[in-house]
């Protein structure tokens, strides 16, 4: 049976949440979490391979993806980075999951990162590619140079109203152009494409997007229920777990430098540069190299 073939259903927090399970009930949990503008397919071939070895692989849908939904109506639809940390939290409660190893990259890797940084004791071990990805409103204010400013071109265009109405009419073409200059020697066909530009279809997906990254610029203040867990993480907080973080030599959206952030990682650490034109979507890209640092994260944690 392909689990990906049956969407499971679980409230939690604010959310409905979709997700698919991969492995026996009683295996050791490993959490997958996907990024912008991609879905849980990313991890298909990985959930696949660690399903085989016995672990029970948990791959969500973020709010304003695939089959999630808000329970409310009247939730703020809000994409700033402490809620879908929160989110993942209550995720992992309503499945009686009290740790678990959690990989992500993208939004996933910097909201696997705020788990295991706020969070501990839930997070046995992480595998974050491209690494300390915790900002702030704060941080956010510096510019940087020219050639950097340029590859956010798009959370300047999500600024403007021109912009949130040219990503509502135009979600999957924006989307695939984001995947062609984020991992541009991948050549993934239409089918893998349209395959999780499916999960763009929630209702709640231009909203989340858009104020994802208007928080990010403070144009958005977020929710004042979340004010000490960004006051938290402005403070950019060390992660205590043992972690992985990987890079992709071929990666063309921002990221930042390994050697930048390896100080931020204080317990038993590695960082692996994964060759052979490996794009922004690791795990879908180099999924043995992904399985891989996953099993040396939950050696460690032996």
């Amino acid at each position: 049976m392909n689990p990906f073939n049956h969407i499971k259903q679980v409230k939690a927090g604010l959310l409905d949440v979709g997700y698919v399970e991969a492995g026996p009930a009683d295996g050791e949990a490993v959490l997958l979490l996907h990024g912008w503008p991609y879905d849980i397919y990313s991890y298909k071939e990985s959930s696949e391979i660690l399903a085989g070895k016995g672990y029970r692989v948990l791959i969500p849908y973020l709010r304003g993806f695939g089959s999630t939904r808000f329970l409310s109506d009247s939730t703020a639809r809000n994409g700033q980075q402490s809620a879908l940390a929160v989110d993942m939290i209550a995720f992992l409660d309503a499945l009686k999951i009290k740790s678990a190893i959690v990989g992500g990259f993208d939004w996933g890797a910097r909201t696997a990162d705020i788990m295991a940084a706020l969070w501990p004791q839930r997070v046995k071990g992480l595998v974050s590619v491209s690494g300390y990805l915790i900002g702030s409103q704060a941080g956010n204010k510096a510019p940087l140079s020219p050639q950097a400013e340029l590859a956010w071109w798009y959370q300047y265009y999500f600024a403007t109203d021109r912009g949130l109405e040219g990503y509502k009419a135009n979600t999957a073409e924006f989307n695939k152009l984001i995947w062609k200059t984020a991992s541009p020697t991948w050549n993934f066909s239409e089918q893998i494409y349209n395959q999780s530009a499916a999960a763009f279809n929630n209702p709640d997906h231009v909203q989340i997007v858009i104020d994802n990254y208007r928080w990010r610029l403070g144009i958005t203040k977020g929710e004042a229920k979340y004010d000490q867990l960004e006051a938290k993480l402005a403070a950019a907080p060390s992660i205590a777990v043992p972690s992985v973080t990987l890079e992709g030599d071929a990666n063309g959206a921002p990221h930042p430098d390994p050697a930048a952030y390896a100080i931020r990682f204080k317990g038993k650490y590695a960082h692996h540069n994964i060759t052979g034109g490996v794009g922004h979507n690791l795990p879908q890209e180099a999924p043995k190299a992904f399985v891989k640092a996953i099993l040396e994260v939950a050696e460690w944690t032996k």
